[in-house]
């Protein structure tokens, strides 16, 4: 990965940054468009981080917005980084977008009802996983997908870590992943996980009611740089959906806040896991 960081979020910054200069002149995309001679369609995807900007199109739009010195520079740089190649972008990872925006995450909050978090999961009981998936994966998918996802896991111990607030419903807990030793050893490992400085657990117990939320799994990102926008990223079962502040991301944001609201606090929730890895022993 490049020492600039995520070439996902250098896009987003990009496109940040771009959209600023042309809310500052009052400007819609049509207009920079037809000043430009782009299509409405490109300048929407380079404010959106959807599309790398090439040297031309950084000039043409810094002329436009009379952008000089430091600034101007700070542009092209942005852009540079983002046409960068991380380990994720050469690979066939179905979701690439999210791995580049987790990568510099500042804060991630997940929540999900179906599985533990990717995050926090051992090798045997993502094995498990995959091998659930439907359709089926091929035996070299799924182990080429298990590479992935335990290099993902690296950000949780980096020197500058994100903070990461996992919510978990009880019944994920329960849920046999692989075979009850794979998921004794897998609850174990929550546990320790859960010691770590920059990570939290949540467990929403069973007598804690109906749960408030929009989906049965959603990520809430915020960033290290203050012009990327935080994102709530959705995952479907045939698309996955990023959105933004505009889009929809308050509304999760908010079902985030009450579904935790109704959990156990993470001694309490450390004390369920423990009980639960302990039944399993039996």
């Amino acid at each position: 990965m490049p020492a600039s960081g995520s070439p996902t979020v250098r896009r987003r910054e990009l496109g940040a940054r771009l959209r600023a200069l042309r809310a500052d002149r009052r400007w819609t995309v049509e207009q920079v468009a037809e000043r430009l001679e782009f299509s409405a369609s490109k300048v929407s995807r380079l404010e959106n981080g959807r599309r790398g900007a090439s040297a031309r199109d950084i000039r043409d739009l810094c002329d436009l917005y009379n952008v000089q010195g430091d600034q101007r520079q700070q542009l092209i740089d942005l852009a540079e980084e983002g046409k960068q190649r991380a380990w994720w972008q050469s690979s066939e990872l179905p979701y690439r977008t999210y791995v580049g925006l987790e990568a510099e995450a500042r804060t991630i909050r997940d929540f999900g009802l179906g599985v533990i978090p990717g995050l926090l999961q051992t090798a045997d009981y993502a094995r498990a996983v995959l091998t659930g998936t439907h359709p089926p994966l091929a035996a070299d998918v799924i182990e080429q997908r298990l590479a992935w996802r335990l290099e993902r896991q690296h950000l949780l111990l980096s020197a500058d870590p994100p903070q990461f607030d996992a919510v978990i419903d009880e019944a994920v807990l329960h849920r046999i992943g692989g075979s009850h030793a794979i998921m004794r050893v897998q609850l174990r490992h929550l546990l320790t996980t859960s010691e770590l400085a920059n990570v939290t657990i949540s467990v929403v117990p069973y007598t804690a009611g109906i749960l408030p939320v929009p989906t049965s799994k959603f990520i809430l990102l915020t960033f290290r740089e203050p012009a990327v926008p935080p994102v709530a990223f959705i995952e479907g079962p045939t698309n996955n959906f990023y959105l933004g502040p505009a889009d929809g991301l308050p509304d999760y944001e908010q079902a985030f806040v009450a579904t935790k609201a109704m959990a156990a606090s993470p001694a309490r929730s450390r004390q369920i896991i423990a009980a639960i890895a302990a039944d399993l022993e039996d």
